[in-house]
């Protein structure tokens, strides 16, 4: 495993505000954690939002910032708070406040994949549990802040883009009989996180390239667009939950035949993205 704790890929030349960031595609697992854990090497990545980050490879040439994480969700999340710590899984811990995410086992260190699967029997010493936030959490939110600060300071304002992907199942309750299946759901954390207007243009982005979108439902975002978006101060954060289907292959964890034309697709509606975060500069000028 690669010790970066992330990729960061800038434009030749930085021409919006709008900063896209993947926290959830990191793949690369270390040999001690497999070895460890009680899952094979395909269990342990249905956590993983796999490819993400290739769908959003375009977003420099469209003039943004993307920023990848490389350690997998599997080993540190870096979509939760760093001290969403699981006292099931990590031992030495004083006492904690109740969480829903934690005690489903979905905290900053994990205790369970997807379905509900531990990770691994039990527990880790919290100095185990600390390096991994150190060294991947902290730098990855250091360097995320970074972005939107600059970006604010550039265009006066900042738009991140929150890259994540769904499993086919999770809009399974959604789906009435005779209505399109949703494909994709934009999370604005029900309007706290971002305006109005950038969430209907984003929306509009993946509407005119053919997809259902819906709002806030499964999915209304996680800490990352809780803790970013602040519409109030020009700095807006909207989580975007792709179906894996229409891309990849769930059970097996590799692109299917429809890879490359997602990607194609996914081209032009960053480039529709990106250009949200220029006209909002020339708002903002006038």
């Amino acid at each position: 495993m690669t010790d970066a704790p992330y990729r960061l890929t800038m434009p030749r030349e930085l021409t919006t505000s709008v900063v896209f960031s993947s926290p959830h595609s990191g793949r690369n697992y270390p040999g001690a954690f497999l070895q460890q854990s009680m899952l094979n090497e395909r269990q342990v990545r249905t956590s993983e939002d796999a490819f993400v980050d290739l769908l959003y490879q375009t977003a420099p040439d469209a003039g943004a910032p993307l920023l990848v994480a490389l350690a997998p969700r599997a080993f540190v999340d870096l979509n939760r708070a760093s001290d969403e710590l699981d006292p099931a899984v990590i031992e030495g811990l004083g006492k904690i406040s109740p969480n829903p995410r934690v005690s489903s086992g979905l905290g900053v260190i994990p205790r369970v994949v997807a379905n509900g699967r531990a990770i691994r029997s039990g527990k880790m010493p919290i100095a185990e549990a600390q390096t991994r936030i150190n060294h991947y959490w902290w730098p990855y939110h250091d360097r995320l802040t970074t972005l939107l600060h600059d970006a604010h300071a550039r265009f006066g304002h900042a738009i991140l883009i929150d890259c994540h992907s769904m499993p086919h199942e999770a809009l399974d309750n959604l789906t009435r009989r005779g209505k399109a299946r949703p494909q994709v759901v934009l999370g604005d954390r029900f309007g706290a996180s971002a305006s109005q207007h950038i969430v209907d243009h984003i929306e509009a982005a993946f509407q005119n390239a053919g997809l259902h979108v819906v709002r806030n439902s499964p999915f209304a975002g996680g800490y990352i667009t809780q803790h970013y978006g602040r519409p109030s101060r020009h700095q807006h954060a909207v989580q975007i939950e792709i179906d894996r289907s229409l891309y990849m292959n769930e059970q097996l964890i590799r692109p299917n035949g429809n890879f490359d034309a997602f990607c194609s697709l996914m081209q032009r509606v960053i480039a529709e993205i990106a250009d949200l975060g220029r006209s909002q500069q020339k708002l903002a000028a006038e």
